[in-house]
């Protein structure tokens, strides 16, 4: 089965050696699980960021059938960013594959990886209050602690929007302040 690669410049052109560079290495994301379909990266050019070394944000989403994994982050040229964001991205897939093909994983605990995945990723906060950025997803059927597992697998750790099998509704699964979930769920008015 092969992997379908795409590679997407936001406010920069994607040159042939950075386009040859970023497929050979997702190319190799093969080896570490089968039944990848698709792979997408999103290279943006970050004009007016505080800082040089924020300067370029590598976007990797990675997605087969039933899992979808997602790693973000920023460098002073495309090639860093993307290298740090890869780094995130493979070990977000061996840990997918530990954990649904040998049960017992790398007997690291759940809380664990989150709070390690969490202390990875940095957050800048916004100073403006408009919406910058549209994304557009297909939500998936699937029940509360498999929302848990995806957002965790996504990095999604503060919310989570899926599609309830049980109550068959759009929810909203967030991370409270004691570290426990709780779970929005909508009905039209």
């Amino acid at each position: 089965m092969t992997m379908e690669i795409e590679i997407k410049g936001r406010e920069m052109q994607v040159d042939e050696r950075l386009q040859d560079y970023v497929t050979a290495k997702l190319e190799k994301l093969g080896r570490y699980l089968n039944g990848i379909q698709t792979t997408r990266i999103e290279l943006t050019h970050a004009g007016a960021a505080r800082q040089t070394e924020d300067r370029f944000v590598a976007q990797i989403t990675v997605s087969g059938k039933g899992f979808a994994l997602r790693a973000e982050d920023r460098g002073a040229e495309p090639m860093a960013a993307f290298d740090t964001a890869f780094d995130n991205i493979k070990r977000r897939v061996r840990r997918y594959k530990d954990k649904t093909q040998r049960g017992a994983g790398d007997r690291t605990s759940l809380a664990e990886a989150a709070l390690e995945d969490w202390l990875e990723e940095e957050t800048q906060p916004e100073e403006e209050h408009t919406i910058v950025r549209r994304k557009r997803f297909f939500l998936q059927p699937m029940d509360e602690f498999e929302a848990i597992e995806q957002s965790k697998l996504l990095g999604h750790e503060n919310f989570f929007v899926f599609f309830n099998m049980n109550t068959g509704s759009v929810n909203v699964l967030y991370r409270r302040r004691d570290g426990n979930y709780g779970l929005i769920e909508t009905e039209l008015a």
